[in-house]
């Protein structure tokens, strides 16, 4: 259902962005957005691991320097049948998490040392089962679509504001009404598609771990501590917070339109519904 969701979403931004360019009337000026706004997303995904990781100051580690957090993640690609990433500590005290990499085989994930300090093993596993599954979904390359189709329709609606569109659709008015509530349109698309993927790393994670519980345990520790403990990194870098298995910003209440990610509340009914459905399945001890 949400493979189903995304496909949709991603649709209507296609859609959106074919409108828009239709309307401005500017067919050469449309593929040319389009083409300059891949190519910065293709840069950004290309090297999204070593800019992010290197952004929030994360330091690779082995067994040697954190045996039980390495441990862990290698014994959860084992089990998801995937290749192990490389492993990052982020210096940070709120407790958060977050996957990056163009790929499976180029893939990282790094956890605070909030969130190290903060879980017990089963919890820990819960989280980064949910990173891992972000990797083998390829949400990376999903968000990189989702973001280029953004990006050219924010190119499109600035071109039409400065140097005018269709006369036909709307004059000024209709020019200045598009300029304007396109990019509002693709960035709410933008957010529900990363709210969407979040709900399927969930239950990705979930299938990875053995034991939906670990992971909605988590995140009712983590979703408290985060509010009590700002990400000043995440503050003036907001553009990374759907990264995070929770959100970084401290946003709250209800699952809202100008949300990264969905309410925590929302995630852990749905892991605990999931935890009901697989039975005794979900008791098992980790390791």
């Amino acid at each position: 259902m949400n493979t189903i969701r995304t496909f949709m979403l991603l649709a209507a931004m296609t859609a959106l962005f074919m409108g828009l360019g239709y309307l401005i009337g500017g067919a050469g000026g449309a593929a040319i957005a389009f083409l300059v706004a891949a190519a910065m997303n293709l840069f950004a995904w290309w090297n999204s691991d070593k800019m992010v990781l290197r952004m929030y100051k994360a330091q690779r580690v082995d067994e040697t320097v954190a045996p039980n957090y390495v441990r862990i993640v290698k014994e959860l690609a084992r089990r998801a049948n995937m290749p192990m990433p490389a492993t990052y500590i982020v210096d940070n005290p709120q407790p958060n998490a977050f996957a990056t990499g163009r790929n499976p085989e180029h893939a990282a994930v790094a956890a605070t040392t909030g969130l190290i300090a903060m879980l017990t093993p089963e919890e820990l596993a819960g989280v980064m089962a949910h990173e891992l599954a972000h990797i083998r979904n390829r949400d990376t390359l999903t968000m990189t679509v989702t973001a280029t189709i953004a990006g050219a329709i924010s190119m499109l609606a600035n071109f039409a504001l400065f140097f005018g569109g269709n006369r036909n659709a709307g004059g000024f008015i209709g020019t200045l009404a598009l300029a304007i509530l396109a990019p509002m349109a693709a960035a709410l698309v933008q957010m529900a598609i990363s709210r969407t993927r979040e709900y399927s790393a969930d239950a990705g994670g979930a299938e990875i771990s053995g034991n939906p519980l670990w992971l909605a345990s988590a995140l009712e520790r983590m979703d408290a501590a985060a509010r009590r403990a700002p990400n000043e990194t995440a503050e003036a870098n907001p553009a990374t917070a759907h990264m995070f298995i929770v959100n970084p910003l401290n946003g709250r209440g209800r699952d809202n339109l100008f949300s990264t990610h969905p309410a925590t509340g929302n995630r852990i009914s749905a892991l605990r519904q999931l935890a009901q459905a697989m039975g005794e399945a979900a008791r098992r001890p980790w390791g």
